[in-house]
């Protein structure tokens, strides 16, 4: 038996969202809305954020930022070892050689090779699973760029940008963020991604959290992979783009010169170590959920495990914001076969209540991520989050709320992608809320690059999550998307210019890990631990208990 295809175990909870409904819905036909909060709110329920749990993070005791106070987790990848010994691989040989090395398969490496193709240069892309398997494909929500000039403008898009990240952001970035993003989306819309418009063709738009202006632009729910989609074939149909697969990087190469000058690849298949030589390389890994920092589930895919924080840093690149981590507010809390997976902000851009146990509203919607986010925690730790039979908490994301206001069938054509999947587990969504609770969504930071996409180690060129500038401390719904296409192609242009024009070519090296191995032993740390970690393991305790084999091959082959 089940009550609106959820266990009977949630009937009595659903049944007070229902209670509440209409009153709520009188009050959304009315213009009604919970109040924001003021600044000074903010900032007191931002400590039940956890990037405010000091007990989750230590220094990091090497490195360029050594000192820095970030999570545990990322800093247990940084104070790893290399995943070979740097006196084995034989650098004299190269088994490929580009003119651009772009590391990684995403939306961002895709558009980096794209452009750098465009721009006459030979480009292999290599990426640890197939192209394509990137965070970009599990973007929702949409797309943010100031279109509609005559309501908005660059200026409007800067304020929101910086103030969303609590005023920290690099503002150089952020300028060149906001003036290039509606050429950024013309331009995708001229390789073919297909934006939700009206009849008159015009783009379909709304706010996010933290937006003074309807600048939205979306692809149904299925934003990210609508562009992922359009760009990944794109490249696979340029005759200079080659991709590797399931071939990741696991440390970057330098020459005598001190220049970035290719990676170390391994076929995960094979277990084969590759040179890759190169004039220029873009380092476009993504971000790092599957750390599950401070024990959160996750949205991210299964291959983001920071690896492009690890061999940049590693290189010399310092590290800028990373002592954020963005918890988006409503990931699934049950059913469980979809935990951690993204309710795109769009469901309460549109007009979804979040209601605690007694049906009642208690934060606005649109507020910013991680204000929403603390609020939701703080409502369940106060004993108003709705349990799971398993023990969890979370509340309620009132989707029906959106039939009834928009008009009957608009969950199911707006938010198709969300509607299918609820759908295989008897649910609809249209008709039942979704249970949410905040799940790890987005790297806030990365390694510290400037407007040109540059970093500290000469030919070197970072984009996408794995970089830190543009958010500062907490990112606003739709920057992501936009992040990979701005940067993507700075990064691609900029390193086929160096790859032409400033090259150097030198002696090969990886003295860089010898150094870093030094220092790891100078400050006296001991570790089994490897970096980058490549994949998660979710092996459980009893089975590894079983696994006689495991530390006879360890984890350096």
């Amino acid at each position: 038996m089940s009550y609106l295809g959820y266990p009977d175990f949630f009937e009595p909870y659903i049944k007070k969202v229902e209670e509440t409904r209409p009153v709520r819905v009188q009050k959304r036909s009315r213009g009604e809305e919970f109040p924001f909060m003021s600044l000074e709110e903010r900032r007191e329920i931002l400590k039940y954020h956890p990037d405010h749990k000091e007990e989750g993070r230590r220094e990091i005791e090497v490195g360029p930022n050594k000192g820095y106070r970030i999570a545990r987790e990322f800093v247990d990848l940084l104070e790893a070892k290399s995943r070979v010994d740097p006196d084995k691989v034989d650098l004299t040989r190269a088994d490929y050689e580009t003119d651009v090395l772009v590391i990684g398969g995403g939306g961002a490496a895709t558009i980096a090779a794209l452009i750098a193709e465009e721009n006459d240069a030979r480009v292999l892309m290599v990426t640890k699973l197939r192209h394509g398997d990137a965070n970009t494909m599990m973007a929702e929500g949409g797309i943010q760029a100031a279109t509609k000039v005559e309501k908005d403008s660059p200026y409007y898009h800067y304020l929101d940008v910086m103030g969303g990240g609590r005023f920290k952001s690099d503002p150089n970035i952020v300028a060149a963020f906001v003036t290039q993003a509606p050429d950024a989306l013309r331009w995708l819309e001229s390789l073919g991604v297909m934006f939700s418009k009206f009849p008159d063709g015009r783009l379909e738009a709304m706010h996010g959290g933290g937006t003074c202006r309807k600048r939205m632009h979306y692809c149904a729910d299925l934003s990210g992979m609508e562009i992922m989609r359009t760009v990944r074939d794109e490249a696979r149909n340029r005759q200079n783009i080659k991709v590797l697969e399931f071939t990741p990087a696991v440390e970057l190469i330098l020459n005598e010169h001190g220049r970035c000058a290719g990676a170390l690849l391994y076929n995960m298949e094979t277990e084969e170590y590759f040179i890759a030589r190169a004039r220029a390389v873009i380092l476009a890994t993504g971000g790092a959920g599957r750390l599950h920092v401070q024990g959160f589930m996750t949205t991210n895919h299964y291959g983001a495990t920071a690896d492009g924080v690890v061999m940049g840093y590693r290189a010399g690149i310092p590290l800028a914001f990373m002592h954020t981590v963005q918890y988006h507010p409503t990931g699934v809390v049950s059913p469980e076969q979809i935990e951690g997976w993204l309710i795109t902000e769009r469901f309460r851009a549109e007009g979804a209540d979040v209601v605690n146990i007694h049906g009642e509203k208690f934060v606005n919607e649109r507020e910013p991520r991680d204000v929403e986010s603390a609020r939701f925690i703080k409502e369940c730790l106060d004993g108003n989050g709705v349990p799971t039979p398993t023990g969890k908490v979370g509340v309620w994301l009132d989707s029906p709320v959106i039939d009834i206001l928009v008009g009957k069938g608009r969950v199911r054509t707006a938010f198709v992608g969300k509607w299918k999947v609820y759908d295989r587990l008897g649910i609809d969504i249209s008709r039942a809320p979704m249970l949410v609770y905040p799940t790890l969504h987005y790297q806030n930071g990365g390694l510290k690059n400037n407007v040109e996409c540059e970093t500290a180690v000469p030919g070197l060129y970072v984009a996408g999550e794995v970089t830190g500038g543009l958010h500062g401390e907490n990112r606003l719904m739709g920057n992501s998307l936009m992040d990979l296409v701005v940067f993507g192609r700075t990064a691609g242009r900029n390193a086929a210019v160096f790859a032409r024009e400033k090259a150097k070519e030198g002696k090969l090296t990886l003295d860089h890990v010898r150094r870093y191995h030094k220092e790891l032993e100078e400050a006296r740390i001991v570790t089994d631990r490897v970096a980058p970690m490549l994949l998660p393991d979710y092996t459980s305790p009893e089975v590894k208990k079983r696994q006689l084999t495991v530390s006879y091959l360890g984890t350096l082959r």
